[in-house]
């Protein structure tokens, strides 16, 4: 298990057993017949956590790579996509209790499933290490404001965050 102590003023936590699909910031692990996916804690950080989670397709629904799957409003509007083809299954406990993806994100709060239509072993194996994934967030946000600090750590982020906090209304 990798720990990063300081990502956007946060301790996030990287398994090293599991893949990462590192545009979105989902974690994959393979079980049985099916690809689990979920988002890790370095997506959940830089996203400001998760709000509203609504499916876009229906459970049991075959869906192609790239199709957008799921609805996510966090601190932005999220779609997330199909990492790869096959029939989706989503997490029910999700719709019931959406702080799971909170409080165990790498377990209780996945939120797809998808069996796949090649093998699951050569599939899981097309996505990011625990190291290739980590060597990506270096160059994240989170990486770059380790001490969480507001209005960001650019010239220009700075200036909009002291402009508005100074503004008088």
């Amino acid at each position: 298990m990798s720990v990063i102590e300081k990502f956007l003023g946060k301790r996030v936590v990287i398994p090293d057993d599991l893949r990462y699909q590192t545009n979105q910031g989902l974690w994959v692990r393979p079980e049985k017949n099916d690809l689990t996916f979920g988002l890790t804690e370095p997506a959940l950080v830089l996203s400001g956590g998760i709000n509203d989670l609504d499916w876009l397709v229906p459970d049991g629904q075959i869906v192609s790579k790239g199709q957008s799957i799921v609805f996510a409003i966090t601190g932005k509007i999220l779609y997330i996509e199909a990492p790869t083809g096959g029939t989706v299954h989503f997490n029910p406990a999700l719709k019931e209790n959406l702080s799971l993806i909170l409080e165990d994100p790498y377990g209780k709060g996945w939120i797809f499933k998808i069996k796949t239509e090649g093998a699951v072993d050569k599939e899981f194996e097309n996505f990011a290490s625990a190291g290739e994934y980590i060597e990506i967030l270096k160059t994240s946000e989170g990486a770059k404001n380790p001490e969480g600090l507001k209005g960001g750590v650019s010239g220009i982020c700075k200036a909009v965050y002291t402009g508005i906090r100074e503004q008088k209304i």
